[in-house]
């Protein structure tokens, strides 16, 4: 047995109040998420739409509180006007982003609708990257407005006769990219007086909305964080939410440099949310803009080949590279080929909480937080069926008990270094040193006299013995029902000893098990197993 690790947890000391929007998700039409999960008229389950009803069954009822739609590379090309009416009058367009037909089966009434049935809040991009103001402005217009002009009428003739209603809105994707199609790269002050504008005039035709203006794409862009400073000093008095995106990588059977990953996603938010307060004071504004963290994720995969000497990296040696013998792709909603993603189920689950658990650390100045991939942890699919992963019960756990306000967790317990690493000639990590073992995050629901103490436990082979000081719950009374000790404890576990273990068609991944927690004098006594995901919940 291991060295006893140690939480201490008290009320007074709160980060911030935890946004409902916190845990959500990112989808993007690339391969078969549009074309086969979502939408595939000749699958069994389908609805008059086409959309496949056993994927919005298995997605209803998880309380998932968005999805950023249409986003992604995707819509910086996208005409969404080409998108609406009739199917058969449709125009069909070349993707130039992702290389693949795009026939606007779904378009931007059904992305809408889709969201409608499956229970979640949409969170949509508009196209600033050869898009127009007017084209955003229209889209507004269509979407939201109850009648009465052109626009909204159209969207009455087209079937949804009361507003959509979308409160959120992103102004392009990613637009300091080279990747993208009409990107801003070279010209950030030219990008942040048009988000100026189109939020603005987004927002006089409905002032209810919110909007998200673009951030660096990485924080291993040459230009971050000064790309988007210049940005916000343009903007900040009219937008909402900075977006930021990261993907954090690690060599395959590196799981420590993987679930480390957070502290990267950690030092991303203090750096951006310091640039923030930096252009609110320079503007002498009241407004705090928040953090939208709509793109994340984590994985494993081969190190590219690094060329030492070759000068700064130029991610147009990438981007700008013209292959003759490329072709277009049309995916067929009803050949959905089968998807194997690197590693079992623990690995994914515990390299998604991770991140997750570090947006709620930081729940004071993120707001919102899109998983890409978050539908498949939810509700992973094949051509035939829908099933439920590991991911889905941490998911779950997260958006049903993170509620409240986020308060610090103080972690004692063994530590490891992560040495730096270069993933390519880009993208490269410095080391971290005395990391924790236990990683940790918690959310204090005071009105239902609830604490949430979310537990990972990174080491790959100690079981630790693990202490939770909640003393300073002791007196405490809450506003709600109960009042005073924390003297109920429930532990949900989960755990695999085989961690390459997988769920599938046919085969859900078991339940989380309950564990008994001794509490005395207020310190609870557990025990957390190796790669283990462990929910403290006290009533």
């Amino acid at each position: 047995m291991s060295k006893k690790a140690r939480i201490t947890i008290h009320p007074k000391f709160k980060i911030g109040e935890i946004s409902p929007r916190l845990f959500s998700a990112f989808m993007e039409p690339i391969g078969t998420i549009v074309n086969g999960t979502m939408y595939n008229p000749k699958h069994p389950t389908a609805d008059e739409q086409g959309f496949r009803r056993d994927f919005i069954q298995a997605l209803q009822g998880t309380g998932l509180p968005a999805v950023r739609m249409p986003g992604g590379n995707f819509v910086s090309a996208w005409q969404w006007k080409d998108s609406i009416g009739p199917r058969e009058l449709r125009k069909a367009h070349l993707d130039p982003a992702w290389h693949q037909y795009i026939p606007n089966d779904v378009g931007h009434d059904e992305y809408l609708q889709w969201a409608e049935k499956a229970g979640t809040a949409p969170i949509y991009t508009v196209n600033l990257g050869t898009g127009s103001l007017q084209d955003a402005m229209d889209c507004v217009e269509y979407t939201n407005h109850e009648g009465g002009t052109y626009w909204s009428d159209l969207r009455r003739k087209n079937g949804h006769d009361k507003p959509y209603n979308v409160k959120t809105w992103c102004l392009g994707n990613e637009m300091d990219g080279h990747w993208q199609l009409g990107s801003w790269e070279k010209n950030p002050t030219g990008y942040g007086t048009l988000c100026h504008e189109a939020s603005k005039a987004m927002k006089w035709i409905d002032e209810k909305i919110e909007t998200v203006v673009c951030g660096s794409s990485a924080s291993f862009m040459d230009h971050y964080p000064e790309w988007e400073a210049k940005v916000m000093d343009q903007c900040y008095d009219t937008v909402d939410y900075l977006a930021l995106h990261h993907y954090h990588i690690a060599k395959p059977g590196d799981i420590l440099s993987l679930l480390g990953g957070s502290l990267y996603y950690e030092d991303f938010i203090n750096t951006e949310a310091a640039m923030l307060d930096y252009i609110q004071a320079k503007h002498r504004s009241p407004r705090k803009v928040n953090i939208s963290f709509d793109e994340y994720g984590a994985f494993p995969r081969p190190f590219s080949e690094l060329h030492p000497g070759y000068g700064p990296y130029n991610m147009a040696r990438v981007h700008y590279a013209f292959d003759p013998e490329r072709k277009y792709i049309r995916h067929d909603p009803d050949n959905m080929p089968e998807r194997e993603f690197p590693g079992g189920d623990m690995l994914k689950l515990l390299s998604m909480t991770s991140i997750q658990l570090a947006l709620l650390r930081h729940a004071d100045r993120v707001k919102i937080g899109c998983m890409t991939g978050g539908l498949a942890a939810l509700a992973t699919t094949n051509h035939d069926t829908v099933w439920r992963p590991a991911t889905y019960y941490a998911f779950r756990q997260l958006i049903e008990y993170a509620r409240g306000i986020s308060l610090q967790t103080i972690v004692d317990s063994e530590t490891f270094d992560m040495p730096g690493y270069a993933i390519d000639d880009t993208s490269q990590y410095t080391g971290k040193n005395n990391v924790n073992y236990i990683d940790s995050a918690s959310a204090w629901d005071e009105k239902a006299g609830r604490l949430t103490v979310y537990v990972i436990n990174r080491n790959e082979s100690q079981t630790y013995p693990l202490e939770l000081d909640l003393r300073g719950f002791a007196d405490i009374a809450s506003s709600g029902k109960a009042s005073g000790r924390l003297t109920k404890c429930t532990h949900h576990e989960t755990f695999s000893k085989d961690f390459e273990a997988k769920s599938s068609a046919g085969h859900d991944w078991k339940t989380p098990a309950k564990k008994s927690v001794t509490i005395k004098e207020g310190i609870a006594s557990a025990k957390v197993q190796p790669l283990s995901w462990n929910v403290f919940i006290f009533e």
